[in-house]
Protein backbone atom coordinates (compact mmCIF):
# COMPACT_ATOMS: atom_id res chain seq x y z
CA UNK A 1 0.00 0.00 0.00
CA UNK A 2 1.18 3.46 -0.78
CA UNK A 3 1.67 6.09 1.83
CA UNK A 4 -1.35 8.14 2.81
CA UNK A 5 -1.13 11.74 1.67
CA UNK A 6 0.07 14.08 4.36
CA UNK A 7 -2.34 16.63 5.68
CA UNK A 8 -1.33 20.17 4.77
CA UNK A 9 0.09 22.19 7.62
CA UNK A 10 -2.40 24.86 8.69
CA UNK A 11 -0.97 27.99 10.29
CA UNK A 12 -4.07 30.15 9.94
CA UNK A 13 -7.05 30.66 12.21
CA UNK A 14 -10.54 31.01 10.79
CA UNK A 15 -12.57 33.71 12.50
CA UNK A 16 -16.33 33.91 12.86
CA UNK A 17 -16.24 36.96 10.59
CA UNK A 18 -14.93 34.69 7.84
CA UNK A 19 -11.42 36.14 7.99
CA UNK A 20 -8.38 33.88 7.97
CA UNK A 21 -5.46 35.17 10.01
CA UNK A 22 -2.11 33.66 9.05
CA UNK A 23 -0.30 33.36 12.38
CA UNK A 24 3.13 33.17 10.74
CA UNK A 25 2.56 36.14 8.44
CA UNK A 26 -0.32 38.16 9.91
CA UNK A 27 -1.76 40.87 7.69
CA UNK A 28 -3.61 43.87 9.06
CA UNK A 29 -6.32 43.39 6.42
CA UNK A 30 -7.27 40.06 8.05
CA UNK A 31 -7.94 41.61 11.47
CA UNK A 32 -11.39 42.72 12.65
CA UNK A 33 -12.21 44.25 16.03
CA UNK A 34 -15.31 42.07 16.38
CA UNK A 35 -13.13 38.96 16.14
CA UNK A 36 -10.75 40.35 18.74
CA UNK A 37 -13.57 41.22 21.15
CA UNK A 38 -15.23 37.84 20.65
CA UNK A 39 -12.00 35.96 21.32
CA UNK A 40 -10.70 38.02 24.25
CA UNK A 41 -14.05 37.81 26.07
CA UNK A 42 -13.67 34.03 26.00
CA UNK A 43 -10.01 33.79 27.05
CA UNK A 44 -9.60 33.47 30.82
CA UNK A 45 -6.87 35.23 32.77
CA UNK A 46 -5.01 33.19 35.41
CA UNK A 47 -5.94 29.96 33.59
CA UNK A 48 -9.46 30.45 34.93
CA UNK A 49 -8.31 30.20 38.56
CA UNK A 50 -10.24 33.25 39.73
CA UNK A 51 -13.14 33.72 42.11
CA UNK A 52 -16.73 34.39 41.11
CA UNK A 53 -19.27 32.79 38.78
CA UNK A 54 -17.48 33.98 35.62
CA UNK A 55 -13.90 33.73 34.39
CA UNK A 56 -12.01 37.02 34.44
CA UNK A 57 -11.44 37.49 30.72
CA UNK A 58 -8.62 39.14 28.83
CA UNK A 59 -11.22 41.54 27.42
CA UNK A 60 -12.05 42.76 30.92
CA UNK A 61 -8.37 42.85 31.89
CA UNK A 62 -7.75 45.06 28.85
CA UNK A 63 -10.45 47.47 29.99
CA UNK A 64 -8.96 47.48 33.48
CA UNK A 65 -5.49 48.30 32.14
CA UNK A 66 -6.96 51.14 30.08
CA UNK A 67 -8.66 52.55 33.18
CA UNK A 68 -5.42 52.32 35.16
CA UNK A 69 -3.54 54.09 32.37
CA UNK A 70 -5.93 57.00 32.81
CA UNK A 71 -5.23 56.99 36.54
CA UNK A 72 -1.51 57.22 35.78
CA UNK A 73 -1.89 59.68 32.92
CA UNK A 74 -5.28 61.47 33.04
CA UNK A 75 -4.53 63.37 29.83
CA UNK A 76 -3.58 60.25 27.86
CA UNK A 77 -4.81 60.72 24.27
CA UNK A 78 -7.12 58.23 22.57
CA UNK A 79 -4.23 56.51 20.76
CA UNK A 80 -2.54 55.73 24.10
CA UNK A 81 -5.78 54.35 25.48
CA UNK A 82 -6.28 52.30 22.33
CA UNK A 83 -2.79 50.89 22.77
CA UNK A 84 -3.69 49.86 26.31
CA UNK A 85 -7.01 48.35 25.24
CA UNK A 86 -5.26 46.27 22.57
CA UNK A 87 -2.07 45.43 24.47
CA UNK A 88 -3.05 41.75 24.83
CA UNK A 89 -5.06 41.56 21.61
CA UNK A 90 -2.89 38.77 20.08
CA UNK A 91 -4.38 36.49 22.73
CA UNK A 92 -7.60 36.35 20.75
CA UNK A 93 -5.82 33.79 18.58
CA UNK A 94 -2.98 32.45 20.72
CA UNK A 95 -4.63 32.42 24.14
CA UNK A 96 -3.32 33.75 27.43
CA UNK A 97 -0.24 31.78 28.41
CA UNK A 98 0.60 32.29 32.07
CA UNK A 99 3.95 33.92 32.83
CA UNK A 100 5.68 30.73 34.08
CA UNK A 101 4.88 28.97 30.80
CA UNK A 102 6.09 31.95 28.75
CA UNK A 103 9.36 31.84 30.69
CA UNK A 104 9.72 28.14 29.89
CA UNK A 105 9.09 28.68 26.17
CA UNK A 106 11.60 31.50 25.87
CA UNK A 107 12.03 34.51 23.59
CA UNK A 108 10.65 32.88 20.43
CA UNK A 109 7.13 33.18 21.82
CA UNK A 110 7.53 36.93 22.31
CA UNK A 111 8.72 37.47 18.75
CA UNK A 112 5.69 35.58 17.46
CA UNK A 113 3.31 37.55 19.70
CA UNK A 114 4.79 40.92 18.73
CA UNK A 115 4.39 40.17 15.03
CA UNK A 116 0.64 39.74 15.52
CA UNK A 117 0.46 42.81 17.76
CA UNK A 118 2.22 44.92 15.14
CA UNK A 119 -0.36 43.86 12.52
CA UNK A 120 -3.13 44.84 14.96
CA UNK A 121 -1.54 48.24 15.56
CA UNK A 122 -1.25 48.76 11.81
CA UNK A 123 -4.88 47.76 11.29
CA UNK A 124 -6.16 50.40 13.68
CA UNK A 125 -3.68 53.12 12.77
CA UNK A 126 -1.89 53.48 16.10
CA UNK A 127 1.52 51.95 15.35
CA UNK A 128 3.33 55.28 14.98
CA UNK A 129 1.78 56.71 18.18
CA UNK A 130 3.01 53.99 20.54
CA UNK A 131 6.44 55.35 21.38
CA UNK A 132 8.71 53.83 24.03
CA UNK A 133 7.27 56.31 26.55
CA UNK A 134 3.72 55.18 25.81
CA UNK A 135 4.72 51.54 26.03
CA UNK A 136 6.25 52.16 29.46
CA UNK A 137 3.00 53.67 30.72
CA UNK A 138 0.99 50.75 29.32
CA UNK A 139 3.42 48.23 30.81
CA UNK A 140 3.14 49.88 34.22
CA UNK A 141 -0.66 49.86 34.01
CA UNK A 142 -0.50 46.16 33.08
CA UNK A 143 1.72 45.42 36.10
CA UNK A 144 -0.63 47.26 38.45
CA UNK A 145 -3.57 45.34 36.99
CA UNK A 146 -1.81 42.01 37.57
CA UNK A 147 -1.03 42.95 41.17
CA UNK A 148 -4.64 43.73 42.04
CA UNK A 149 -6.10 40.87 40.01
CA UNK A 150 -3.80 38.53 41.93
CA UNK A 151 -5.13 39.76 45.28
CA UNK A 152 -8.81 40.35 44.55
CA UNK A 153 -9.46 37.55 42.07
CA UNK A 154 -6.69 34.94 42.06
CA UNK A 155 -6.26 34.24 45.77
CA UNK A 156 -2.83 35.75 46.37
CA UNK A 157 -2.08 37.37 49.71
CA UNK A 158 -0.84 40.96 49.61
CA UNK A 159 2.65 39.82 50.65
CA UNK A 160 2.73 37.09 48.01
CA UNK A 161 1.54 39.45 45.28
CA UNK A 162 4.22 41.94 46.31
CA UNK A 163 6.90 39.27 45.81
CA UNK A 164 5.79 38.23 42.33
CA UNK A 165 4.25 41.42 40.95
CA UNK A 166 5.18 45.08 41.13
CA UNK A 167 3.25 46.65 44.00
CA UNK A 168 1.85 49.99 42.83
CA UNK A 169 2.49 53.33 44.38
CA UNK A 170 -0.57 55.29 45.47
CA UNK A 171 -2.17 56.71 42.33
CA UNK A 172 -4.91 58.85 43.81
CA UNK A 173 -7.04 59.02 46.92
CA UNK A 174 -9.95 56.90 45.71
CA UNK A 175 -7.92 54.23 43.98
CA UNK A 176 -8.20 51.58 46.68
CA UNK A 177 -11.96 52.03 46.91
CA UNK A 178 -12.21 51.87 43.14
CA UNK A 179 -10.09 48.74 42.85
CA UNK A 180 -12.13 46.72 45.35
CA UNK A 181 -15.08 46.81 42.95
CA UNK A 182 -13.16 44.56 40.57
CA UNK A 183 -15.21 41.51 39.61
CA UNK A 184 -15.45 39.16 36.66
CA UNK A 185 -18.11 39.92 34.07
CA UNK A 186 -20.06 37.50 31.93
CA UNK A 187 -18.71 36.80 28.45
CA UNK A 188 -21.52 38.81 26.88
CA UNK A 189 -20.93 41.85 29.10
CA UNK A 190 -17.15 41.74 28.74
CA UNK A 191 -17.41 41.54 24.96
CA UNK A 192 -19.96 44.37 24.78
CA UNK A 193 -17.97 46.67 27.09
CA UNK A 194 -14.75 46.01 25.15
CA UNK A 195 -16.41 46.89 21.84
CA UNK A 196 -18.09 49.94 23.36
CA UNK A 197 -14.76 51.28 24.62
CA UNK A 198 -13.07 50.58 21.28
CA UNK A 199 -15.68 52.51 19.31
CA UNK A 200 -15.58 55.41 21.77
CA UNK A 201 -11.81 55.69 21.35
CA UNK A 202 -11.96 55.15 17.59
CA UNK A 203 -14.29 58.14 17.26
CA UNK A 204 -12.11 60.39 19.43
Amino acid sequence: MGELPKKPVRAWQRMLSGRRLDLLNPKSSDIEIEDIAHGLARVARWNGQTSGPHAFSVAEHSLFVTDILLKLKPDAPASWQMGALLHDAPEYVIGDLISPFKAAIGADYKVFELKILDAIHQRFGIASDLTDEVQRFIKRADEISAFYEAIYLAGFSNDEATVYFSAPESIDGDFNNWITSLEALSVRDAQAKFLERFYQLNES
